[in-house]
């Protein structure tokens, strides 16, 4: 009987204890059996790679464009031989001359033609009446009626009357323009007549303060003045009309017309 000899079991580590069994039939293969606790290998540690996220700055906010400012009111003095239609021809002012004198009435008064130099007009808006208004006193007394606009009768009145229909028609022209023209033309004789000019032996001589033909005067005539032609206040009005139509204005006549 062989000698028996105690033998110490070597401890199998733990990554190989169990890989190799002795059975009846030889050498096998047994996986180890693990418990529970251990059947999970740690998580491996997961690795976060840092990604750096460019933020584009936020825009600042596009300011709107700004409309365009309107052009504020310029205050324009007036000068030796200035007239409404030449200041407003000066200036952009939407609706010409009348507009000119609507802006500024208060200031001008009720004659477009009378313009002085040093007067202050407001060009693109309306202007505020330099006059001093008192409170009336209360009284029960009722008010007094406006009187009517008188003129006399010579060519400053004649003038003048025609400036006031000329401004109520929207027909251009000053008080310097008109008598330009007439003492150049008639030297101021509301009965001047041209009896020897091509128009003359036309058989339509020229008439009046401004020299105006009968088929002219009719074409022009502006209502509420004589179908005269020899009337002063008809003639100027009828010829200023005409002058308006051709050039613009009788302040741009400086010759035969």
């Amino acid at each position: 009987m062989p000698a028996t000899a105690n033998h110490r079991r070597r401890k199998s580590s733990s990554l190989s204890r169990g890989f190799i069994a002795a059975s009846a039939g030889g050498a096998a293969l047994v996986l180890p059996v693990i418990g529970a606790t251990a059947a999970s290998a740690a998580p491996a540690k997961s690795v976060t790679a840092a990604v750096a996220k460019t933020v584009a700055p936020a825009a600042a906010p596009a300011k709107g464009i700004a409309a365009a400012p309107k052009a504020a009111p310029s205050i324009y003095s007036v000068v030796t031989g200035d007239t409404l239609y030449k200041i407003a021809a000066g200036h952009p002012l939407s609706g010409g001359w009348q507009q000119l004198y609507q802006d500024n009435r208060a200031v001008i008064g009720a004659d477009p033609g009378l313009i002085r130099p040093g007067l202050k007009l407001t060009i693109g808006a309306k202007a505020e009446s330099t006059a001093v208004e008192s409170k009336p006193a209360a009284s029960s007394a009722a008010p007094a009626a406006a009187q009517p606009v008188t003129y006399t009768n010579n060519l400053d009145g004649w003038i003048k009357e025609s400036l006031a229909v000329m401004a109520k028609h929207g027909i251009p022209g000053s008080y310097d323009g008109i008598h330009r023209n007439i003492m150049r033309e008639s030297s101021g004789n509301p009965r001047a007549i041209n009896n020897w000019d091509s128009n003359a032996a036309k058989g339509t001589p020229s008439k009046g303060l401004l020299q105006v033909i009968d088929p002219t005067f009719k074409a022009y005539h502006v209502p509420g003045t004589s179908m005269d032609s020899y009337d002063p206040v008809a003639n100027i009005t009828a010829a200023c009309n005409y002058a308006a139509a051709k050039y613009g204005s009788i302040d741009n006549v400086f010759g035969a017309y």
